[in-house]
């Protein structure tokens, strides 16, 4: 179900284009990474702070129904905002992955989950593990689970 709420589009213009053309097509378009040609999935979480609906496309890793999303922010210092919307509000969280979005449950994982998910994540996007090697913080990786 669709998470209720004013929708305000990321100031980045390359992701506010990229949700637009994923959505208005049910993932026809818009569904891989610029020129990179590695699927991505649109995530919406509610912002922490505004409230406020937002969308963000991120690289596909999935396994088994389930998807890892990678908390990178391309090896910065600082966690990704979008990483602290899911923490606060793991269940308010939806991904589309085709054409229509389905409800999730966020959780970060850890220890051996987390390492087989990340080895998954480099598999599917092999820059993040330069990514980690450009930060002293263990880039989180969070598992979201469909709900109902």
């Amino acid at each position: 179900m669709p998470l209720e709420g004013e929708y305000e589009p990321s100031p980045a213009a390359w992701v506010r284009d990229q949700v637009e053309a994923y959505e208005s097509s049910g993932g026809k378009r818009g569904n891989t990474l610029l020129e990179t040609g590695l699927p991505v999935v649109i995530v919406t979480a509610r912002g922490k702070k505004s409230g406020k609906v937002r969308k963000f496309p991120l690289m596909r890793v999935e396994h088994d129904g389930e998807y890892a999303l990678v908390a990178s922010k391309g090896g910065a210092p600082e966690h990704p905002v979008w990483y602290r919307n899911l923490v606060a509000d793991p269940d308010a969280v939806t991904i589309q992955d085709g054409p229509a979005p389905f409800d999730v449950h966020v959780t970060e994982v850890s220890g051996d989950e987390r390492s087989e998910w990340w080895e998954r994540a480099v598999a599917a996007y092999p820059p993040y593990a330069e990514y980690q090697t450009k930060t002293d913080r263990l880039i989180p990786v969070l598992v979201a689970r469909r709900r109902g």
